[in-house]
């Protein structure tokens, strides 16, 4: 039969000593171990958010009808060939002609830094950039890195209709009556699309001939979304809190408060005026 023997102070501090001891050096193996686990699942989640990434931009690139894909700056530059094509130059950018990896002729907006804006830009791309019409133009992909922000779409080779109705020194028109009725029903068609045809109704406010591109066939399409605005299909007036659009295209409304509210009726005016 087992008896306890006599107590022994000294033995019992060294068993509270030595469970104390192994206690902290478990939890400093826990403390040192935490942030090499808690670096390995950030890396680990990061790789998987990587790979994600990547795939979806692949099916980007290999679908690019469906959306804009983001592009780097360097990218710009070799679409480009160091910006040596100039098409055009405007207010708020240069246009070059460049070409992607696909094959694809695009025209691609570089904005001037000092007349970029952050709404503006949002703007081109959450309304462009999600929709798809015959007589809207289309917006390929873009580019945001630091101060350099770009716009591409596709390339319409016989450029703006301001060039073909507004001439210099007054010369013949190249366009005929016909063409130009075939014209403006499409833009039209373009602008009911955005006003009836999307989940969101869509305010251009900037119609104008210098944003009606046309294509080889001269079939035109709207661009430059910089000014549109979203709403709500249900809603009928549109908050302003400041004018926006083109002098000689702008709705009274849109500068004179107190004649009537803005809405919709905004860009029937500035196709009126086209």
């Amino acid at each position: 039969m087992w008896t306890q023997g006599p107590y022994n102070p000294n033995t019992s501090m060294y068993m509270t000593y030595l469970g104390e001891l192994l206690v902290m050096i478990f939890v400093s193996r826990c403390l040192c171990g935490l942030p090499f686990l808690s670096a390995f699942l950030i890396y680990k989640s990061r790789r998987r958010h990587l790979s994600v990434h990547g795939t979806i931009e692949d099916f980007l690139q290999a679908q690019n009808k469906l959306m804009p894909i983001r592009y780097n700056y360097s990218q710009i530059k070799k679409f480009t060939k160091g910006f040596s094509e100039k098409l055009g130059e405007g207010g708020f950018g240069t246009v070059y002609k460049g070409k992607l990896r696909s094959g694809l002729v695009v025209a691609i907006k570089i904005l001037t830094k000092s007349k970029t804006c952050a709404q503006d830009f949002i703007n081109e791309v959450g309304t462009i950039g999600m929709i798809h019409h015959v007589n809207i133009v289309r917006l390929v992909g873009f580019c945001v890195e630091g101060s350099k922000h770009a716009f591409i779409y596709e390339f319409m080779p016989n450029g703006a209709l301001d060039k073909y109705i507004f001439l210099e020194g007054g010369g013949t028109p190249t366009l005929n009556c016909e063409k130009i009725y075939e014209i403006s029903c499409k833009v039209a068609y373009g602008i009911e699309y955005l006003h009836r045809g999307c989940d969101m109704q869509i305010l251009h406010f900037d119609i104008k001939p210098y944003n009606i591109l046309l294509d080889e066939n001269f079939n035109p399409k709207i661009s430059d979304f910089g000014l549109a605005k979203l709403r709500a299909t249900d809603q009928s007036i549109v908050t302003m809190t400041a004018p926006r659009g083109t002098m000689g295209y702008m709705a009274p409304e849109l500068f004179y408060k107190n004649i009537g509210v803005v809405s919709y009726k905004a860009d029937v005016y500035s196709f009126g005026m086209l």
